[in-house]
Parts: structure tokens; sequence; C-alpha cells
């Protein structure tokens, strides 16, 4: 980090920030005191609970403008708090707002900055006025007025006195000390100036960013959001699937079978034809429905996960190993397997459509008691990239499988250099119940 200095644009930047947040402050402390203000005097009427409310919910108004002043005046990378959701119901929503803690945390922020500002101010201010003062005195230093001193003589300009003894600034040699001097304190300064805005920074970072826990439960009604348009979205295939594919079949099966039954009598080549090409028809109608049911859920998981992934490798249009440890099993929930097979077979579909692999290694293991690690690696090209809230984005899918697998609190990392291999690590809990 560079050295500050008075001629640097970032210090008077941060010494702006020092003068807006000293003009806010007030209303700011204003605003605050209003919150329990109303709240105690209207507490016993719904109208002023509502009022407390919006004015805490309101504070979010507050701290995004100090966050945004933050980042243009002292570079703050300070995020955005979860937005505020309201849920439904009249009282859900008046307790939500009344103790939203992003906009407590706004009012404690506000509470506090007051007394800093004004400190921050008048200490940097003043500092600045003497180091400027002591720089300039050869200038104005005339313009004061004559000062008695102990011996009976009179002085005029900056004078320091301690019982009989003084000094003063009178003669061109003590105007050059006392402008040397406030040459140092310019210097000092924009080091105060610094570490008065840390203490803003800081607190900024500390109250006005999101917490932990919030951007837990943001993730959390993220992924759910997630959860149910991937759910959305299957069951609009199936529907596609079964009206497009299956019940047309089913309907040319049901005509080739009337007109079947109407040729029987004046043409049995015809009608035997007819049959046999409703026969064939519905066979491939039921093979049809027997692969929809797979995407729905694989037989083969029903007799353990490991089976299942031996039945996708097996099927797999290049050569992959399954290595699955023993006992991996014992514990996991029926939603945690359905969760992990479905993504192993995305990635071993994605490295046949896309990785030029001449074969691939899936490792499923058990780190601890309440986790399932899965692993799949490819020799193939390399180059794999996540498309951040793309679902299949760059041709991967890996959005879509990271969106999947954060809806039941697990991890998904992809390491996939140019060149390969490429290996993606997947954690999951053993339980959805948590």
């Amino acid at each position: 980090m560079n050295a500050p200095t008075i001629l640097s644009g970032r210090t008077w930047r941060a010494y702006g920030y020092l003068w807006v947040t000293l003009l806010l402050a007030p209303f700011g402390f204003a605003y605050t005191v209003l919150v329990p203000s109303i709240g105690a005097g209207l507490a016993v009427t719904v109208v002023g609970l509502f009022a407390a409310a919006g004015l805490v919910t309101g504070a979010r108004g507050w701290g995004a403008a100090h966050r945004s002043l933050a980042r243009a005046a002292l570079g703050a990378d300070v995020a955005d708090p979860p937005r505020f959701v309201r849920p439904r119901g009249f009282w859900r929503t008046l307790a939500a707002m009344l103790f939203d803690p992003t906009g407590w945390r706004a009012l404690l922020f506000l509470l506090v900055t007051f007394p800093l500002a004004i400190f921050s101010f008048v200490v940097t201010t003043t500092v600045l006025a003497v180091g400027l003062g002591a720089v300039t005195h050869w200038l104005w230093g005339w313009s004061l007025p004559q000062r008695r001193m102990p011996d009976g003589t009179l002085h005029r300009g900056f004078t320091i006195q301690a019982g009989d003894w003084y000094w003063t600034a009178e003669s061109p040699s003590h105007q050059a000390m006392l402008a040397a001097a406030g040459l140092v304190i310019l210097l000092v300064w924009p080091f105060l100036v610094r570490g008065v805005t840390s203490l803003h920074r800081l607190l900024v970072q500390a109250l006005l960013g999101p917490t932990s826990g919030s951007l837990r439960v943001a993730a959390l009604r993220a992924s759910r959001a997630a959860a149910v348009e991937d759910a959305d979205t299957r069951l609009r295939r199936i529907e596609r699937d079964l009206h497009d594919g299956t019940q047309a079949r089913l309907v040319a099966v049901a005509m080739q079978l009337g007109e079947a039954r109407d040729q029987l009598a004046t043409d049995p080549a015809l009608a035997a034809e007819l049959l046999g090409t409703a026969h064939t028809s519905t066979k491939e109608a039921l093979t049809e429905l027997r692969e929809i049911a797979r995407g729905i859920h694989p037989p083969a998981l029903d007799d353990g996960l490991a089976v299942a992934l031996e039945t996708l490798a097996a099927r797999a249009p290049l050569p992959v190993t399954v290595d699955v440890a023993d006992g991996v099993e014992h514990g996991v929930s029926p939603a945690v397997r359905s969760i992990a097979y479905y993504t192993v077979a995305e990635l071993l579909t994605n490295v046949a459509k896309h990785a030029r692999a001449t074969g691939a290694y899936v490792v499923v293991e058990r780190p601890d008691p309440g986790t399932l690690h899965l692993r799949v690696r490819d020799d193939g090209r390399g180059g794999a990239a996540i498309a951040p809230g793309v679902p299949g984005g760059s041709g991967t899918g890996l959005a879509g499988l990271a969106e999947r697998v954060a809806t039941v609190d697990g991890r998904f990392t992809l390491d996939s250099p140019a060149g390969g291999p490429t290996v993606v690590d997947v954690t999951l809990p053993t339980t959805t119940r948590r």
C-alpha cells in the first residue's frame, strides 16, 4: 500500500468523505432516535408498530447510502446484504420488519457514526488548519495584534509562553522554524486522515455488510428457488416427452388396431400387417416409457448407488472406471443417492460430448460419517468452466449441476486447466434433514 501524501487524490477523497459524513451524521442520529421514540409512544397501536417497523427497514436505505459513499471515497469493498423478503401474513410481515437484523445494524451504525464523525472531522480539520497556518504564518502574522510579554516588550505573531519564558515567531529564523514544524504536520496529516477513515471503513464493513448468517439464508433461498425451477423443468420435459412421443405413438397404435379390426373380415393379410405394425409400435412405446421412468428414478438405484453407477458406466460411450468404497451408502438418504447418481450421469455425459477424452474415473467415498464425496476425472482437453447463473453455460451444464448440488447444501468444485485433466469434486451431506 502506497504511503499517503497531501497531494494524493485519495487523501482528499478520504477527507471529503469526513465532510459528507459529518453533514449526514446529525440526520442519521435523529433518525435513530426517532425509532424508539415512535415505538415507545405508539406501541399500543398497530399503526405505531408499523411506523416503527417501517423506520427499521427504512434504515436499510441509510446503509445503502453509506456503503455507496464508502465505496466511492474510501474504496471499501462492501457487499450489499440480502434484500428484505416480505413473508406472507400480516403479523409475520410486521415481525419481519420490526426485527429486521440488517435494519437494526444500520441503526447501530448511524448511532456510532455520529460521535465518530464529529471526532474525525474536528481532529483532522484542526491538524490541517494548524499545519497550513504554521507554513503560511510569515504571510499573515503581521496582521495579528501585538501582545505585551512578561519583560514588558511588545511582540506580534505566534507566541508560546510558559511563565516568564516566551518564544515568538517574529524573526525570520523563528518564522522558518515555525514553517518547518508546519510542514512536518502537513506530512503527518494524510496518515491521520487514513487512520480515522480506516475506523469508518471498519465500521461500514462490520455493520453494513452482509453477515455470514444472512448470506447463508440468501444462499438457501436461492438454492430452494433453483430446486423448484429444476423440478418444474423436469416435469415439463417429462410432460413433453409423454405428449409428443409416447402418447402420439399410442394414438397411432390405437388407430392401427382399429383399422385392423375393420379389415379382419375383408382383408386378413392387411389386418395381420397392421397388427404387426401396432405390436412393434407398442414395444417402442414401452421402451420410451422405460426411458422416461429411468429419468425419474433409475431402477438400478433400488440395488444401491454402487450398482447404479456400475450400470451407468457400462452404458457410457467411453471406458469408465468406478471405485466405490465399502460401506459408502450406509446412512445415505435416497434423495442424496439420487442427486449423486444424476450428478455423475451428467458429468459423464459432458465428458463424452465435450472433453474429447479416452476414459473417465469415478470415485465415491465417505471422508466422514456425515459426508459423501464424489470425484469424476477425465483425461480430456480441459478448459471447462462454469457460467454463473446460466444453467448449461458454455455448453457444459456445470452451472446447473452446481445449483442442484447447492440445494442440499453441497459443494461443487471444478479444476479444469487447458490441456486437462478435468477433475470435478462434489461433496454432499448424507441426509437432507439437518
